[in-house]
């Protein structure tokens, strides 16, 4: 059903230029929030302009919640905005709990979309991204040496459409570009390859790249175009130099006013987490039989997204030459002499 009240998930941010940004958050999935954004320009009366980052999932709640809370900017706040005149869509990349309300979305408005190259396929055809992907996807399953559940799992994560149906992009953004005079495109890949963040004066929408409370999820670089922790944390690299940035807002949980400390947080942990990797690694073994031994008692709802973040792991250290990898079907990895 509908949220009661939801302005109570709903937050207000002003750049120091004017412009608000509306934080709406929803239900994508049971037991996930996330973040949407609605960005308004001018007066409030008759905004100049107006843009939607991001459409949450393709569930009955999720749709449910992105309505009530764009219709309680206009009650709550008095922003005068419509679907008829919204003026941009931006998707920050084409996961399920991001861009997936966005048939629904389109149904509402002709705003141009706007989303980085690399997520084009997935975006619009998101069949045929499904297909494309399929190999490596089922080699992926005999590559980590999953067995069991966990085979099954995956197997079925594979046979997967990330979205629901297509719709066409219209702007391509390919990141280092000023989208509508007012975002500044940053390039993130790492988490998802086509993912950006955007600049809005003195506010930094992070997308998925850096959260208050959690490091995203990662998988190998050959799995996916621009993944991997290498690319994640060259992706960190392009985002913690900027200048004159007070706060961050991610698309989970609350603001970043310490974003960079957040950073250096989020680099302490993964070091952790490769040591942990390289401890545990003192004889060839699969990445199933890796992330085991991290973990004797896998969670079960998080075990799909450890395998990745092993893999991924795994993948860098022996990029590094710190382990060393044992081609072949499954792959095996021993701490490097």
């Amino acid at each position: 059903m509908p949220p009661s009240d939801p302005s109570r998930h709903l937050s207000r941010h002003v750049t120091a230029g004017g412009v608000r940004i509306y934080s709406l958050s929803v239900w994508a999935f049971m037991h996930l929030r996330v973040n949407v954004f609605l960005v308004l320009a001018g007066d409030p009366a008759a905004p100049s302009y107006s843009a939607l980052i991001d459409m949450g999932s393709h569930e009955e709640q999720s749709q449910a919640d992105l309505l009530a809370g764009l219709a309680a900017v206009r009650d709550v706040y008095g922003e005068h905005w419509s679907w008829d005149s919204l003026s941009r869509l931006i998707v920050t990349h084409p996961h399920p709990d991001h861009a997936g309300g966005l048939p629904l979305v389109r149904s509402l408005t002709a705003a141009p979309l706007a989303a980085h190259a690399w997520g084009l396929e997935l975006i619009q055809d998101p069949e045929a991204a499904r297909l494309a992907a399929l190999p490596d996807n089922l080699k992926y399953v005999e590559w980590i040496g999953a067995t069991g559940q966990y085979a099954e799992r995956l197997s079925r994560r594979a046979e997967k459409t990330w979205l629901p149906a297509g719709v066409p992009v219209q702007t391509v953004l390919l990141g280092g570009e000023t989208l509508d005079g007012l975002f500044e495109v940053i390039h993130t890949a790492g988490h998802e390859g086509s993912q950006v963040c955007l600049r809005l004066h003195d506010i930094l929408l992070t997308a998925d790249h850096l959260l208050p409370r959690n490091s995203p999820p990662l998988a190998p670089a050959w799995l996916r175009r621009g993944g991997g922790l290498e690319n994640y944390l060259q992706a960190l690299d392009k985002i913690e130099p900027l200048e004159g940035v007070r706060l961050a807002l991610g698309s989970h949980d609350e603001p970043m006013p310490h974003w960079k400390e957040r950073i250096q947080a989020v680099r302490a942990r993964y070091e952790g987490k490769l040591s942990a990797l390289l401890e545990v690694a003192s004889e060839p073994l699969t990445v199933q039989e890796l992330t085991l031994r991290l973990y004797p008692r896998l969670p079960d709802a998080q075990a799909i997204l450890l395998l990745d973040q092993t893999a991924a792991l795994a993948e860098y250290l022996a990029q590094q030459g710190r382990l060393q990898e044992v081609v072949g079907l499954p792959a095996r990895f021993v701490r490097a002499s």
